[in-house]
């Protein structure tokens, strides 16, 4: 009973940060681990799990119920007809080669590291978000060859580490090459899936830091937040697919960049703090 107790703000905090991550991985071709991983942060930090562990368990654990999240975004996305699958196939292997590297050099290194990455990447996705460059092209295709593999094995490894789905990343990427905007939020929508699974599995065989995680942890993942977060990712996911198709990317994009600004400077004062 004084478990649960411990536990109910902490699960309460889950249980919204699951409603807005699923609408999220709609809407954007997010795994929702973008505003997952700092919700499940603070809930580890309130139930008394160390700083130093606490943030590689919000990444596993946010990796974990992106699975669910990224099948039902996709399956979404797919009805529309919103997913490139020559994309899909070229990426497949290195992306998720790359997501299993990254959860396993995550949990090798020093929270403050993993939390400088994630603050880096969201302040320069943050900056791509508010800037009007959703017109701007870099190429008319995504490339080829060696460095056709080595963009999506970047993708998969630094999301890994980020514990996202990759849509953050994979969008901009797809965007830059000429592929529009729909269909790179509902191609990097299934591309989350390829992370999530092997970037989940790498978390789960992973040696658990012992007496110091929250019970019922799985190697760095805890099963009471993916209990919470998955259900409710998992149905409000179709939701944000809808809105993505009705509403101004512009204003959207814009307003997602303010948020990941917020999660950035915060996740930057923990590095220096």
């Amino acid at each position: 009973m004084d478990l649960l107790i411990q536990w109910l703000p902490m699960l309460g905090t889950l249980l919204v940060a699951g409603v807005a991550a699923g609408i999220l991985a709609g809407l954007f071709g997010v795994g929702g681990g973008i505003v997952m991983v700092p919700a499940l942060d603070l809930a580890f930090e309130s139930a008394g799990v160390p700083p130093s562990v606490a943030l590689h368990l919000s990444v596993a654990t946010s990796m974990a119920t992106i699975v669910p999240t990224a099948v039902s975004s996709a399956r979404a996305h797919a009805a529309r007809g919103a997913i490139d699958s020559g994309i899909a196939r070229q990426w497949a292997i290195p992306i998720g080669l790359g997501a299993l590297c990254g959860a396993l050099l995550a949990t090798q290194l020093q929270g403050r590291v993993l939390a400088g990455i994630f603050a880096t990447m969201a302040l320069l996705v943050a900056v791509k978000m508010l800037l009007p460059l959703d017109r701007v092209v870099l190429r008319e295709s995504v490339p080829a060859g060696v460095g056709g593999a080595l963009l999506p094995a970047a993708i998969g490894s630094l999301s890994a580490m980020m514990g996202i789905g990759g849509g953050t990343l994979s969008v901009p990427s797809m965007t830059l090459c000429g592929v529009p905007v729909h269909k790179a939020v509902g191609t990097a929508a299934l591309l989350g899936l390829l992370i999530s699974v092997p970037a989940a599995l790498g978390y789960l065989l992973a040696q658990s830091p012992g007496e110091i995680v929250p019970p019922y942890t799985v190697g760095y993942v805890s099963l009471p937040g993916f209990a919470f977060l998955s259900p409710a990712t998992w149905l409000a996911a179709p939701l944000g697919a809808a809105i993505a198709h009705r509403l101004d990317r512009r204003a959207l994009s814009a307003g997602f960049g303010l948020f990941l600004l917020v999660v950035a400077l915060r996740m930057l004062y923990r590095v220096f703090s």
